[in-house]
């Protein structure tokens, strides 16, 4: 994570203070976890109004595996067993194809979100990018309500961001 995102500390008081649209300021938090014996994996989550909006780890996208049922053993024993298909499963079901993402995914729409310009963010095929892009200040009411049509087809979770943005700004 701190070759992408370098200090988490950092990139918090960027995405909730110096990114985040004026109308959602102290409504948006960022979490990141790490615990020992992760690997070095975290887990990151958003939270609107104090309520988790998204998660995002290996754990996440494994249980989405196993809840719909694109795991061979449906109850798997023990870690060995509960991580078996997990990487096979990862390269046969991309993120277009998912409603939930490693830490690894979250961190890499970060990056792409922070290097490009935010008409491309906006306008990204990556629902991650695509969230950080609704909560940038650098988007206008325009923009958002040029947006509604196509929200449709975008993940639930995104859906429920976009609204909260939109309800924020009185549209």
């Amino acid at each position: 994570m701190a070759k992408i995102l370098g200090s988490w500390s950092g990139m918090r008081k960027y995405l909730e203070q110096e990114m985040l649209a004026h109308s959602l300021r102290g409504r948006v938090r960022y979490g990141c976890t790490s615990y020992i014996g992760m690997d070095g994996c975290h887990i990151f989550e958003i939270c609107i109004d104090g309520k988790q909006v998204k998660r995002f780890s290996w754990e996440t996208v494994n249980t989405f595996f196993i809840e719909h049922r694109t795991i061979r053993d449906h109850s798997p024993l023990g870690t060995e067993g509960y991580w078996a298909e997990f990487w096979s499963l990862l390269q046969e079901y991309p993120m277009k194809t998912r409603t939930e993402y490693t830490d690894e995914e979250f961190c890499h729409a970060l990056r792409s979100y922070r290097e490009q310009r935010i008409q491309e963010s906006i306008d990204s095929d990556d629902p991650l990018v695509r969230m950080f892009a609704l909560l940038d200040r650098r988007v206008g009411k325009r923009t958002l309500t040029r947006l509604e049509q196509e929200m449709s087809s975008q993940p639930q979770w995104l859906q429920k961001i976009y609204s909260i943005r939109v309800n924020a700004e009185n549209l």
